[in-house]
């Protein structure tokens, strides 16, 4: 079965699903698609068939065991959200180059050029409107992504792939300069909860309001 371009497919939506969860039961996927236990099985079937999906048995207390879903690796590539691909050897060559201050310093450039980029889509004055444009302005280049209220003048922005994947895992401090970049273009206090680098299922940040409305660089 092929996935193709359509996001709104069946198949597509339990996957997006499984991105943005751990797992799932028949019954979540009947809710998500509105469709009965017998359609739902014939998605999952022909989905683990193709390797996109494993069932798993799971025991709670006495009685017949259920089964749950996940995404497998497969899946997950299938979410990718990877930099351009001379972008990302550049700055590999350049760890290589140069020492870890000098990336630090360049990494916080390379923030800051990102944030005027993003901020051309933010527009709005109230704050979570303007973390879902940025959410929106992510999702065209795409991220995956969620907003919600966290609390008075607190939202909490999750990414559910990360657009550098491949360097983050050795270089810590991209984190970081995508920490920068949502700071800058949301002129927000900006901080990272969790993170996929940490085994979490989303990057997690929580962003509040700043009391200036442009955040100045760490010299």
């Amino acid at each position: 079965m092929s996935i193709g371009p359509d996001q709104n497919s069946p198949a597509w939506q339990i996957l997006e699903y499984l991105q943005r969860n751990p797992s799932a039961t028949i019954k979540d996927f009947e809710t998500l698609l509105g469709v009965t236990t017998t359609a739902v099985r014939q998605h999952l079937n022909a989905l683990q068939a193709d390797g996109y999906l494993d069932r798993r048995e799971q025991r709670s207390g006495v009685g017949r065991p259920h089964f749950i879903y996940v995404a497998t690796d497969a899946a997950r590539e299938l979410f990718a959200c990877r930099c351009d691909v001379l972008a990302l050897t550049m700055l590999q060559e350049m760890y290589g180059m140069v020492g870890a201050e000098q990336m630090g310093s360049l990494l916080k450039r390379v923030g800051v050029r990102l944030a005027e980029r993003y901020a051309e889509s933010v527009n709005a004055a109230e704050l979570q409107q303007r973390v879902e444009e940025l959410a929106g302005a992510l999702g065209r280049q795409g991220v995956l992504t969620d907003v919600s209220a966290a609390g008075s003048n607190t939202i909490a922005l999750k990414m559910y792939n990360c657009p550098y994947h491949d360097l983050a895992i050795a270089h810590r401090e991209i984190c970081e300069m995508d920490q920068l970049m949502m700071q800058q273009a949301l002129g927000a206090d900006v901080s990272l909860d969790d993170c996929i680098m940490d085994g979490h299922g989303n990057c997690s940040f929580v962003i509040t309001q700043s009391s200036s409305a442009e955040l100045e660089l760490e010299s």
